[in-house]
This record gives structure tokens, C-alpha cells and sequence, in this order.
């Protein structure tokens, strides 16, 4: 049966993969980004594939916007059956220039080193917004199409950083952990209703915001890119396409018992100890 699907961060490479997919299936998409010329390429794409599709630019940090744009999702498509909460991100300010700090950080202080010390309060905050607010507050406003009505569910997007922090990003880290947190007690929550909530949890795969610290300009691993690699037991980092298979169940029918779960697609990056 066609749904009606809202996929925040539409017009990133994973989601945007994620929205052709499921328009093939013949779900109704509604691409949103912050800007909106990237959910208009999807949207396009999609509809050169004989999908349906509507794009608009939003912001996930502001409710009226959210609004407006659940008003015109309505009058197009109907309401709500399926939000997926992509839009995410990391930034420079809350994000350290050395995985470990060192005697000597503080009083030599060279050019271009950022330490724990000079993570900006506006940079921090950012990325909570960006990836915890920017989650909640896109579920308030379309979740209330889903209540009391079946086959309605939200996906969240938390990482893999949210099961062990990695190092350098302990903004991004402690937001996505929220997500997962969060995840499960909407879960909880919306039980009652027939609204599931659960979360993918990518390892890593290269997109617009990371290509540059994992890879070189000639397409060589960066020292991070190979670190990742080497703790990576398939070899590989993921490709867009690999979350669709979690995506389409955990957004499907058949999977109506599960709610409150957060699945690693990593290629084993989670499980592996190192040794």
C-alpha cells in the first residue's frame, strides 16, 4: 500500500538514496532540506523515474516552518504515515583538532590546534540542535498525522558514535547518543497509538561532510580513513545503498512488533574489538 513518507536531510547522499528507493516501491516522498535546490534534484530524479514526489526547503529548528510545510504535505499527499529523521550534521566548533590532549597543549598553543579548551558554546550548541531538536521537533509535527492510525512509524538516524564516542567529535557523539536515548523513549511512549520509533545506526560511509577527513583530493585514505578501515572487519565503508534494506523493514509492515531498537548497518565496525 502507498505511503506517504517525510524524509528530513532529503537532499544529502544518504538520504536522498533513500527517498529514490522508496519511491520506486511507490510510496508518496516528501523531500525536505534546508535548502531547498537539493530537494528539488531528488524530487526530479524521482519523478524522471515515473515517482511521486514533492520537495521544499525547511528548517528543522524552526516549528513554523515545520508547520507550514506539514500543510502543504497534507493537501498534496495526505497526512503523514512514515518521518524519517535525517537532517544531522557535525561542526567545526565542537570538534577537536587531536584525538588526545597532551602536556604542552595549553602552553604552546600552536597555530590551527583546537583542544577540549576551545570548543565554542555556539559550536556545541549546533550540533545538539542540529541532530537532537532537529529531530524532536520535525516528530511533533508530523507524528501527530500518525496517532491512531495503523502502519504509521518514525526512523531516526543515530551513528555509531553514539554506542562508543569517537574521538575528535564529542558534540556529535553525546547528540547522536541522545538519539538513540531518544529513540527508545518514544518508543515507549507512542506505544499506545500505534506509532513505532526506531533508529538506524550507520558506520561509515562517505558523504558531502566527511569525504575531505577520510579521503585525499587523489582519492587516497587519509591516517583517520585507514584507522576506520582497519576497524571496519568487511573492508569497506558503506555506500548509500546499504541502508535500504533496514530502511524498507523497519518502515514495512512486517516488522509491526518492533519498536524501540537501533540497528547498526556498519559492517561490523560495532562488533569488532580491535584484536
Amino acid at each position: 500500500m502507498s505511503k506517504t513518507i517525510v524524509i528530513t536531510g532529503g537532499g544529502g547522499v544518504l538520504c536522498s538514496a533513500l527517498a529514490k528507493s522508496l519511491a520506486k516501491q511507490k510510496h508518496k516522498i516528501v523531500v525536505l532540506s534546508l535548502k531547498e535546490e537539493k530537494a528539488l534534484v531528488v524530487v526530479d530524479e524521482i519523478r524522471a523515474a515515473g515517482g511521486k514526489a514533492i520537495g521544499m526547503g525547511v528548517n528543522v529548528l524552526d516549528k513554523e516552518s515545520l508547520k507550514s510545510v506539514k500543510d502543504k504535505v497534507n493537501k498534496a499527499f495526505g497526512p503523514c504515515d512514515i518521518l524519517i529523521n535525517g537532517a544531522g550534521g557535525n561542526h567545526p566548533d565542537g570538534t577537536t583538532s587531536k584525538s588526545y590532549f597532551e602536556d604542552g597543549d595549553l602552553s604552546e598553543h600552536k597555530d590551527g590546534l583546537k583542544t577540549f579548551f576551545d570548543l565554542t558554546q555556539k559550536g556545541i550548541e549546533f550540533v545538539f540542535n542540529l541532530n537532537f531538536m532537529g529531530t524532536l521537533l520535525p516528530t511533533q509535527v508530523f507524528a501527530e498525522d500518525m496517532v491512531g492510525r495503523e502502519g504509521c512509524s518514525v526512523l531516526n538516524i543515530s551513528s555509531m558514535s553514539a554506542y562508543t564516542p569517537l574521538t575528535k567529535i564529542p558534540a556529535y557523539s553525546g547528540a547522536k547518543a541522545a538519539i538513540s536515548n531518544f529513540t527508545q523513549w518514544m518508543a515507549v511512549h507512542f506505544s499506545k497509538v500505534g506509532i513505532r520509533v526506531n533508529a538506524l545506526a550507520p558506520g561509515f560511509f562517505l558523504t558531502e561532510q566527511n569525504r575531505t577527513l577520510l579521503t585525499t583530493e587523489d582519492g587516497e585514505l587519509t591516517a583517520r580513513g585507514n584507522q576506520i578501515i582497519d576497524q571496519t572487519p568487511m573492508g569497506t565503508f558503506g555506500k548509500p545503498e546499504h541502508l535500504i534494506g533496514a530502511t524498507n523493514w523497519l518502515c514495512g509492515d512486517e516488522a509491526q512488533f518492533v519498536t524501540g531498537i537501533v540497528v547498526p548497518v556498519d559492517g561490523g565496525f560495532n562488533a569488532f574489538s580491535g584484536v
